[in-house]
């Protein structure tokens, strides 16, 4: 009988523990604009939404469209980190590349100290596609869980 209470009360415990389970995504923008004229920063939101609030269903019946309000979803309350752009005047930079990987593992080894743990990282880019673009980020996805 103490085995089996034990194996419940561990069992119960495991079952809370996933349904308390929290994600935070942090991502980090990096500017790939000639001249280091883009803007490159490590976004963080402390504040919460929750996707219902702006969330429609369409249906072949009622298929009218979201009328939620962009400016509620709008987070105003998030941590900025300032990153150095890929280019300079001169071109590719090395030197920040490695400038912003020291500060990109700075904040993923704060999130680790405070108790989240780097579940996915996910990337993409849309770069500059030649002489009259002058646009382009690299941007990358750290999903944390808890």
């Amino acid at each position: 009988m103490k085995k089996f209470m034990l194996f419940a009360c561990l069992a119960i415990t495991a079952v809370m523990d996933v349904n308390a389970q929290q994600f935070k995504v942090i991502t980090s923008v990096e500017s790939i604009v000639p001249s280091g004229l883009g803007r490159s920063r490590i976004i963080s939101a402390t504040e919460d939404r929750d996707y219902k609030e702006f969330t429609s269903e369409q249906t072949e019946e009622d298929n009218t469209r979201n009328k939620s309000d962009r400016g509620e979803i709008r987070v105003k309350n998030f941590e900025e980190t300032k990153l150095l752009n890929f280019y300079n005047i001169a071109g590719i930079r090395f030197q920040n590349i490695a400038a912003n990987d020291a500060l990109i593992s700075s904040k993923i080894n704060a999130m680790v100290a405070e108790g989240w743990e780097l579940a996915f990282v996910t990337s993409a880019v849309e770069s500059d596609s030649g002489k009259d673009d002058g646009q382009g980020i690299f941007i990358t996805r750290y999903i944390f869980k808890k």
